[in-house]
């Protein structure tokens, strides 16, 4: 299945210079880059409520190469992982705050429970996640480790996570209602 770009980005941001990319124009984009001799950086998340700890992956993900791709699960996709509750920030809130990051090269989505077929399509040299995920375990790094790619769990910042973000902003709002 193709992944999709959000059906409801603002018009400021969906013009052609936009980081934001349908797969097929992102292909397109990687194939001139890697033409000249660029090394494609993968990784991918839902990027809920952005924080310290993306930042750190994303940062670091991007030292690893020229060109680091985002690709966000799409609404319906962080439903399915995570819950009815949520996301809390719309897919095209989070491609828009994640293209905004210097670090970031090009976001796109992925509508599956993994982005694996979208990792079989964009065959990234590098593939990286959050030190939560052991390499083995790491979605596409047999794909990628098939062609001598590379494969990297960066460590994650303590105390940096979405679904505890999401915690102390709950138990501070009702402490502060009481």
């Amino acid at each position: 299945m193709r992944s999709s770009s959000p059906t409801s980005l603002p018009p400021d941001f969906s013009g052609t210079r936009s980081k934001i990319l349908t797969v097929d124009a992102l292909l397109l984009a990687l194939s001139s880059r890697r033409a000249a001799g660029e090394r494609v950086v993968f990784t991918n998340g839902c990027f809920d409520l952005l924080h310290a700890g993306h930042i750190e992956v994303l940062e670091k993900a991007r030292e690893l190469g020229e060109i680091l791709v985002v690709a966000l699960n799409t609404d319906r996709s962080v439903s399915t992982l995570k819950g009815p509750s949520r996301p809390i920030v719309p897919e095209s809130n989070r491609a828009i705050v994640m293209a905004g990051l210097e670090c970031v090269s090009y976001v796109t989505f992925f509508d599956d429970a993994t982005p694996r077929s979208l990792i079989e399509q964009i065959l990234p040299d590098v593939l990286v996640k959050g030190g939560d995920w052991p390499v083995e375990r790491i979605v596409g790094s047999d794909l990628v480790l098939a062609r001598n790619g590379i494969v990297r769990s960066i460590p994650l910042v303590p105390d940096s996570s979405t679904t505890g973000l999401i915690d102390r902003i709950l138990s501070r709002y009702r402490s502060s209602q009481d």
